[in-house]
């Protein structure tokens, strides 16, 4: 080859990537550009219909959002699982396919170990220790714990907030009065270690299935019965297919708000700030909401001929005592010392 040839295809290669690198600042800055004229738009999917009253209170995020932000950060809210149940879109969250879900608590302990503490039976009295403990030191604690992953190594996940959720009670197409009466019975858990090792020591067969199969289910008899809060029942038509809800409070596992920590690294902190003034609101709002919601449920299912059963207690905590000295453990249990301590 000639050195007049390999001048030539040296600068042909030389042109090529300045061409490259030239159009790729003039993409960077066209994505700024439209960042700055139509705002950055997120995405939150989660797995509950749009008449849940938490799918409302995400509604509520997403308008206080855009209004704070003059429109400069907007949410979009994809309901009933369309963009996966809350596994999946857990998943999505930590690869940053997807800016935010809202979620329970239960699946996450399969991503982050301390989260399990939520699942633990009996964790809390009463809704007043409940909230008195999200809203305090602990719960804020808990929350920023999000990010880091069992080993030390980053989750992939910011936590933004605490949504209530009320109580989980059993529901069936049979009475529960006891622990006996779910001897031998299939329920429907969350994928949830916790939650399975519970169903198991109350005598019953634990079986994971998504949430938006659920009615198909208990309608077949797949499972007896499942566990949830009576909005969830009622939004899901579950009341139509379980004619029994038994007020056992076994547990109250909170619902989270969290976003992607890729998300969360590309944002200016007047986006952030943004974010956290938002959500500050949707709790309180949330909060109220969910208060109303739960009350008019549990009237609606009675009214359409759900047995609501209020059990005494003593022998469900006795019968899951060892779910929580097995799972009561390390950094686990110092949690759930701290949350008994508070009065």
């Amino acid at each position: 080859m000639s050195k007049g040839n390999s001048f030539f295809i040296l600068g042909g290669v030389l042109g090529v990537i300045a061409t490259s690198l030239l159009f790729t600042v003039i993409l960077y800055n066209q994505d700024d550009a439209e960042v700055a004229d139509q705002g950055r738009v997120l995405r939150l999917g989660h797995n509950l219909s749009v008449k849940h009253p938490l799918h409302q209170s995400l509604l509520y995020f997403s308008e206080e959002l855009s209004n704070v932000s003059g429109n400069q950060l907007k949410l979009e809210v994809y309901p009933a699982s369309q963009l996966g149940d809350e596994t999946k879109c857990i998943e999505q969250v930590q690869s940053g396919t997807l800016d935010f879900t809202k979620t329970s608590t239960g699946p996450l302990g399969n991503f982050v170990g301390l989260m399990k503490l939520f699942s633990l039976p009996y964790l809390f009295r009463d809704s007043g220790h409940y909230w008195q403990v999200l809203e305090g030191e602990i719960g804020q604690e808990l929350l920023s714990k999000l990010s880091v992953r069992d080993g030390g190594g980053a989750s992939g996940i910011h936590g933004l907030g605490y949504f209530d959720s009320g109580s989980r009670n059993f529901y069936s197409n049979v009475p529960i009065h006891s622990p006996k009466d779910l001897q031998g019975r299939k329920f429907r858990v969350m994928r949830d270690p916790v939650a399975m090792d519970l169903v198991s020591a109350l005598g019953g067969s634990p079986t994971p299935i998504p949430f938006g199969e659920l009615y198909t289910a208990l309608k077949q008899g797949v499972v007896d019965g499942a566990e949830n809060n009576p909005s969830s029942v009622l939004s899901a038509r579950h009341h139509e297919v379980a004619k029994y809800l038994s007020l056992d409070a076994h547990t109250r596992i909170p619902d989270l708000v969290i976003m992607s920590q890729k998300t969360w690294n590309k944002l200016s902190d007047q986006e952030k700030a943004w974010l956290e003034a938002s959500m500050l609101k949707a709790t309180s709002y949330q909060r109220e909401l969910w208060k109303v919601s739960e009350e008019k449920s549990l009237a609606q299912i009675k009214k359409e001929g759900v047995e609501v059963i209020e059990v005494d207690q003593a022998p469900f905590k006795l019968a899951v005592k060892p779910v929580i000295e097995k799972y009561a453990q390390g950094e686990l249990l110092e949690f759930y010392n701290r949350i008994q301590a508070v009065k």
